[in-house]
């Protein structure tokens, strides 16, 4: 869902150069949005609206956002089942990115993740699944949720629904999906062999949505399926002709704003060329996936997962802190590296020619060396936070495949 609004957002920039005033007004005049609790005017204010969120070059401490993906089958058509009304957020990701744009941390929360739900409209307040916090108060409900686990203050969200996935992978063209093993989920209707495939439409709603199908049948294996196509996706738009295609990202930004629900700071188009212009350049391997930490433990229902707290407190204090991260390893329950991953072509460091000096047998060993690595929670050579290794993931540049649920 990031690459889908990431590129849709990346046409409201190139509209105000390419297609002019009239394209970026066509887009946003057909956004429907909804008024987080920090869109609203603050107590004593007189009813005076809060001021408009600055460019992103001068937000202090980087942007978060929450993206929302919706179970909801009402005005979805019969392809999903009978409509009872409700809706459940059973994807609900966070979007870190880093004030200077040279990186961004998406975090995936289980949609089996046991949480105290904050107090919302329609209840909370109570220990539940975090999917049901769409159900007690939309969109602004889910935000406060992910605020009160993270610690983090969070101005922008949007949701996309079923159909929204497939217009928007359609108009992107597909996505190419390596499979590493078989998967079959007649829940979903995904049947796909080994190799790789281009998904898009249906096909890349039914992938995105299996969970039966890829790693041990959970929602943390789909997780780690979705990282796969995320992290594909991301290559895709950068590798290709699509952010130079005006008429393909046109038609992305009009997808994305039939089928998505914006908080009032997002829509403006002001903010979605600020994030656009942040995300377009950044390195893929500063593109960092992961799934916020969990166990499953005595005091959770069967089925559910609780938070690992002291993992989960190293993530959101570097992304407090606006410093980038590192993972111990990649992948996860349903993901494993791609074997036929294209090879670096970078030259050696050294001359490979180059003679070299014979070691000394006797000379004596440094008992500082080598240097113990980093622990978690601690900068490696690069600067970056060392996560603990119950925090999984992948980089937009690490090539995986997903793992079929045998």
């Amino acid at each position: 869902m990031l690459t889908f609004l990431g590129a849709a957002l990346a046409v409201v920039a190139v509209s105000t150069v390419s297609l002019a005033a009239y394209a970026t007004w066509d887009v946003t005049r057909s956004v429907t949005t909804v008024s987080l609790l920090s869109d609203l005017p603050a107590e004593g204010s007189g009813g005076a609206a809060p001021a408009p969120p600055p460019s992103i070059d001068a937000i202090d401490g980087g942007v978060n956002m929450v993206l929302v993906g919706s179970d909801t089958r009402t005005n979805q058509g019969d392809a999903y089942g009978e409509d009872e009304g409700g809706a459940l957020n059973d994807v609900t990701m966070l979007i870190h990115i880093a004030q200077d744009h040279s990186s961004a941390t998406v975090v995936s929360f289980p949609r089996d993740l046991m949480v105290e739900l904050p107090d919302c409209p329609d209840g909370g307040e109570y220990t539940a699944p975090i999917n049901v916090a769409l159900s007690l108060g939309g969109l602004p409900c889910v935000v406060l949720t992910v605020e009160s686990l993270t610690g983090l203050s969070i101005p922008f969200a949007a949701m996309i629904e079923f159909n929204g996935v497939i217009e928007m992978s359609n108009a992107l063209g597909g996505v190419p999906v390596c499979v590493a093993e078989e998967i079959d989920d007649p829940y979903t209707g995904v049947f796909l062999t080994p190799g790789t495939w281009d998904l898009k439409g249906a096909d890349a709603l039914g992938f995105l949505r299996t969970r039966h199908g890829v790693g041990d049948g959970s929602d943390i294996g789909r997780i780690s399926s979705q990282q796969v196509f995320l992290s594909s996706m991301i290559r895709t738009i950068k590798s290709g002709s699509t952010l130079t295609d005006a008429t393909k990202l046109y038609g992305l930004a009009k997808a994305a704003a039939s089928n998505m629900t914006l908080s009032d700071r997002l829509a403006s188009p002001d903010t979605m060329v600020s994030i656009a212009l942040a995300l377009k350049d950044m390195d893929l391997s500063k593109v960092s996936f992961v799934a916020y930490p969990n166990s499953y433990a005595d005091w959770v229902p069967e089925g559910k997962v609780a938070p690992d707290e002291d993992s989960a407190a190293i993530l959101f204090a570097a992304l407090a802190a606006d410093q980038p991260i590192t993972l111990t390893q990649t992948g996860g329950l349903a993901s494993t590296t791609d074997p036929n991953a294209p090879v670096s072509t970078a030259p050696p460091a050294t001359d490979p020619q180059a003679p070299v000096a014979p070691t000394d047998p006797s000379a004596p060993v440094d008992p500082a060396s080598p240097p113990a690595p980093p622990a978690p929670g601690e900068l490696d050579a690069s600067g970056a936070v060392v996560l603990p290794d119950d925090v999984k993931g992948q980089t937009a540049a690490d090539y995986t495949c997903s793992i079929g649920n045998e």
